[in-house]
């Protein structure tokens, strides 16, 4: 049961997901943590933070890690994976399929056009999640947050500031 369970949602973050990763982070938290409590704020925290550093998409990243957190096993990954897989790809196919004759039309135009504020809604709410006292293990952590944003300003590496992330991370830490 908890193999469906999991397969449907995320087959509903795959298809009400877009904007991409960042986007579907808000409702990954609200299905996994708030809706079914298979992961805390923490926990998932800890997952998107390996997804990021992972190559890779992040949605896919973190489904697959979801799927193995949740029920301990590679088939909840793969179920996982291709769940939130499914629905783009489907998508995208119908999309290419019907690509010249609607890239000109006015409410294919209006309706993209009304997505860009609803998809920066979408990443802003994943952000708060993320900022969240009770997401944030403890000062350490808001320090390396603050140091990494003071770094971005001033257009740090982005390589070298995950490198030297994890460093500070191990070091505090361990």
């Amino acid at each position: 049961m908890i193999y469906l369970q999991l397969f449907l949602s995320y087959l509903k973050i795959g298809f009400f997901g877009f904007g991409g990763g960042y986007a579907m982070l808000s409702l990954i938290q609200n299905e996994m943590v708030v809706r079914h409590g298979w992961l805390t704020a923490t926990e998932l925290a800890d997952i998107v933070a390996i997804s990021q550093m992972t190559p890779g998409p992040i949605a896919i990243n973190c489904a697959t890690y979801v799927g193995y957190t949740v029920t301990g096993t590679v088939w909840g990954s793969m179920l996982t994976t291709l769940a939130v897989s499914l629905p783009p790809l489907t998508l995208m196919v119908a999309i290419t399929v019907f690509y010249n004759r609607l890239k000109d039309n006015p409410t294919m135009q209006s309706a993209l056009k009304w997505m860009k504020p609803m998809l920066c809604g979408m990443i802003g709410a994943a952000a708060l999640i993320f900022v969240n006292p009770s997401t944030f293990i403890d000062w350490k952590s808001y320090v390396i947050f603050a140091v990494c944003m003071a770094a971005t300003w001033f257009k740090v590496d982005s390589i070298l500031l995950i490198c030297l992330s994890a460093l500070a991370g191990i070091l505090l830490y361990i």
